[in-house]
């Protein structure tokens, strides 16, 4: 199990109580580049609001870390490291950030939910995740689109 606080561990376990199939391994982790995002999208997904989320397939393959699969569990965290829910990953899927649809970004369930507003927010974050390892933004960069289910809220 990947090392987490005691708090974060207490709270998996107590997933773990009422489903004793989950698996051991998770990960524990916020959305977003800052502590206000980390908040606001974490409680999206406690109101069920966001149900997707993406990131850039090179920092993946950058620090050779495996991309995401369908069942891998991960508890989410405020922007104090407080756990709001468990999540579990249901899809994944690698396509082009210009071929992100408005069906996935309105999953994302930030700002208006249309690919406009997808748009406007993830291209400046991808471009500065880009830029600080000395590469550029593209609409043809790979993005890693997951879809999750919550699967716990205490």
């Amino acid at each position: 199990m990947t090392d987490h606080n005691e708090k974060v561990k207490a709270y998996y376990e107590a997933y773990t109580k009422g489903n004793p199939d989950a698996p051991l391994t998770y990960t524990a982790w916020s959305f977003g580049g800052n502590n206000a995002l980390a908040d606001e999208l974490a409680e999206l997904v406690v109101q069920g609001v966001k149900t997707a989320t993406s990131s850039n397939h090179l920092l993946y393959e950058l620090e050779n870390e495996p991309i995401p699969e369908p069942g891998l569990h991960s508890v989410i965290l405020d922007s104090a490291g407080n756990p709001h829910a468990v999540i579990e990953i249901v899809q994944v899927e690698v396509k082009s950030y210009k071929d992100v649809d408005a069906a996935f970004a309105y999953k994302e369930g930030e700002g208006d939910r249309s690919l406009a507003y997808w748009r406007s927010v993830h291209e400046p974050f991808f471009t500065k995740e880009m830029e600080e390892i000395g590469r550029r933004f593209s609409p043809e960069m790979l993005v890693v689109c997951e879809e999750f289910a919550v699967r716990f809220i205490a």
